[in-house]
């Protein structure tokens, strides 16, 4: 069995037979004696020792652990020996003779701006890293996912530290002619350091110093400069606005644009208005992820933009680290928010009642809608079907458009179906919310007199509470249609076909076949009567008129 040593190699340990640590300790002699013990020499000594770490490293994945002479052997050849290249000190190598690998994909931080992600990327693709900017700056403002996928780029890919790396990131093999030319120049190298030392140099890279006399790359990295800080005033001013317009729109309930898409009024916040639908806890908790997924994005464009314009130093990884989590939580916690409260909309219950009407006989009914009681409130911007909201005494009240229908009665009076329905996390939940409904009408002689509008009691929350009314008529009885009823009729059968609207101010009798129109219009004696006042209303409630 042949004696084995344990090593350290650029801190990582190896175990290695005798024959192979004698030809790699030789080899590393020649390595030192060549490049000398300068500072520069040594990071060259450095950076080749990492490479044959990670040689080593990748041969001993397999079964065999200990490193032998034939590793060596190949590793010696991949690396080239000294006196290969030492015939070439000196002269400049030619881009064009460098021999080309496998991209790997890192983030730059010779040539960066925040985190190098597009210099790598500039790399990889083996473009201007400027054009690789302008593409994340036209993605974040086409729809916002220049920003995400820069921060997801940014934590996913790693940064290029060694000069291995930044070998690998170029595409150019991992050699020790290589590595001593890139040790050689990333000193001479703009942007080089942990952080940029200007925008401007950052943004362009200039491989050697320019010739006495010529001023063009001057001239260049100041229109960048010019184009680095006018982009970041830019941010600065749109993150600042956006911020200070989203805090107003969520405290206040206003907004700095005038054709904002709002549905609240400018005097009620946002949160009164998110009261209507979910709980309290639920509008706090949705208020807070809301600012987290808006305002984080906010806060980065303001962000990037001083950092453009003042150039200060930061830890731009923690940073940005920290916004892509508090990010995450708002996107997170708002879809289970979301999720929650959508929830009390999955269970749907129904309440019907009947009523008999008992109005003068032998005479027409006539159909007629009350005056609003809610005309004179403010009513706020609401798109949701059948329904309205409005301000009074500042409080929302939230008021709902029944539907009426006319069909023949299987007996000799007139009957009122009241049928109520809602939605609810549960069925019980859901027979709760109906009782909210509160409906009022008033029959006097001949005339009934309906409500244009049912309502929902104190601290009820909207779950799509509707109401149906169906006028059972009689065979043989006569019902007048009056103005504003188109309102509220929804589908009326009739023997005629005839549209809704087209019904009213017309008089309908119901005979064996259906409604069938009259051939006149009711009389004046029969059909005028005052509309009786809102406040004198009957309540038809589930207490009094369902059963």
């Amino acid at each position: 069995m042949k004696k084995t040593f344990t090593i350290n190699i650029s801190g990582t340990l190896f175990h290695i037979e005798e024959d192979a640590y004698e030809k790699l300790q030789g080899y590393l002699v020649k390595l030192k004696n060549h490049f000398g013990g300068s500072q520069e020499g040594r990071e060259i000594v450095a950076d080749i020792e990492m490479r044959i770490a990670e040689l080593f490293t990748e041969k001993g994945k397999g079964e065999h652990k200990v490193i032998v002479s034939e590793w060596v052997d190949e590793v010696i050849s991949t690396m080239g020996m000294p006196e290969d290249f030492e015939a070439q000190e000196g002269e400049k190598t030619s881009p064009a003779g460098i021999t080309r690998r496998k991209r790997r994909l890192y983030r730059s931080g010779d040539n960066r701006v925040f985190a190098g992600v597009c210099s790598g990327l500039a790399q990889y693709f083996r473009i201007d890293p400027l054009v690789m900017r302008i593409l994340f700056v036209v993605l974040f403002f086409a729809n916002g996912v220049g920003l995400l996928a820069y921060l997801i780029l940014w934590i996913a890919v790693p940064r290029a530290q060694t000069t291995s790396q930044r070998l690998e990131m170029r595409g150019e093999e991992v050699t020790i002619s290589n590595i001593e030319r890139s040790v050689k120049e990333e000193p001479q190298a703009a942007g080089t350091g942990s952080a940029p030392e200007a925008v401007a140099s950052s943004l362009a890279s200039q491989p050697a110093a320019p010739r006495q006399g010529d001023r063009s790359p001057d001239i260049a990295r100041s229109l960048l400069r010019i184009i680095a800080v006018t982009f970041g005033i830019f941010l600065m001013l749109a993150g600042f606005l956006g911020l200070l317009g989203f805090i107003s729109t969520v405290v206040v309930g206003q907004t700095f644009l005038a054709d904002w898409p709002v549905m609240w009024n400018p005097d009620l916040p946002f949160n009164g208005l998110l009261s209507q639908f979910i709980t309290p806890s639920g509008a706090a908790w949705g208020l807070f992820f809301l600012a987290l997924l808006a305002g984080i994005p906010l806060l980065a464009m303001l962000y990037i933009g001083t950092k453009l314009v003042f150039r200060y130093r930061s830890n731009n990884t923690a940073i940005g680290l920290i916004m892509v989590g508090l990010w995450l939580v708002g996107l997170v916690g708002l879809v289970s928010v979301s999720a929650r409260e959508a929830g009390n909309f999955k269970s749907t219950s129904t309440l019907s009642g009947s009523e008999t009407l008992y109005p003068t006989p032998g005479k027409t009914l006539r159909l007629q809608i009350a005056e609003s009681r809610f005309d004179d409130f403010d009513e706020l911007s609401w798109d949701l079907p059948r329904s309205k909201a409005v301000m009074a005494d500042d409080k929302i009240i939230l008021l709902g458009e029944p539907r009426l229908d006319i069909e023949k009665s299987a007996t000799s009076d007139f009957i009122l179906v009241i049928k109520k329905q809602s939605r609810g996390r549960t069925q019980q939940d859901a027979s709760e919310n109906i009782r909210s409904i509160v409906y009022q009408y008033q029959l006097t002689d001949t005339t009934l007199t309906l409500d244009p509008w049912f309502l929902l009691g104190d601290d009820a929350k909207w779950r799509n509470q509707r109401l149906d009314l169906t006028l059972k008529v009689p065979e043989g009885a006569a019902v007048f249609l009056s103005e504003g009823l188109e309102e509220i009729i929804w589908d009326i059968e009739n023997v005629t076909n005839t549209w809704d609207r087209e019904m009213i101010g017309k008089s309908w009798i119901m005979l064996p076949e259906g409604l069938t129109m009259k051939d006149a219009p009711a009389s004046a004696a029969d059909s005028v009567t005052q509309t009786a006042p809102a406040d004198t209303l009957r309540e038809a409630t589930s207490s009094e008129s369902l059963n």
